[in-house]
């Protein structure tokens, strides 16, 4: 065990923790933070999304002793209303169907459109290429990135 002091949604954080613990569960068993969710456990499905540094990667393959001194946000730390433009977009567009993948396809393109604010179709396609919908709703899911793009 090891104690690792971590930034997380802007906020100083502490764990003891095995350094090879994925910051999957350090968010969700440790820190109490539900929203990233558990898909695959092999960072293919895109549901574990966070952003280190601003970038969008997967929780699920994440050492915490890889993510001290990093930028950590997650969907909690995208909006306290819920009123960031992606999110907004999201239900706009009725995206959400069971829900369970929302967490990560929000972040994937919180992470596009930071880096990307106009986005072509073959942007968002290789920017959420990935993020899997087992309930299909990639289509609603590509207008409401481009719907955001016009508003963020």
């Amino acid at each position: 065990m090891a104690k690792y002091n971590l930034k997380i949604n802007g906020k100083s954080l502490s764990v003891e923790v095995d350094p090879n613990t994925p910051m999957l569960w350090v968010l969700r068993d440790h820190l109490d933070m539900v929203g990233t969710k558990f898909g695959c456990g092999i960072a293919q499905c895109g549901a574990c999304t966070i952003h280190l540094d601003g970038a969008a990667i997967r929780s699920c393959q994440l050492p915490v002793s890889a993510a001290e001194g990093a930028e950590l946000t997650t969907i909690e730390g995208i909006s306290e209303n819920g009123d960031h433009p992606v999110q907004k977009a999201w239900l706009e567009h009725d995206v959400p169907q069971c829900g369970y993948c929302q967490a990560g396809q929000i972040m994937s393109a919180v992470a596009l459109l930071k880096d990307n604010p106009t986005p072509s179709d073959t942007d968002i396609d290789n920017a959420m290429n990935g993020n899997i919908c087992r309930c299909g709703t990639y289509t609603r899911i590509k207008a409401a990135i481009k719907t955001a793009a016009k508003t963020a």
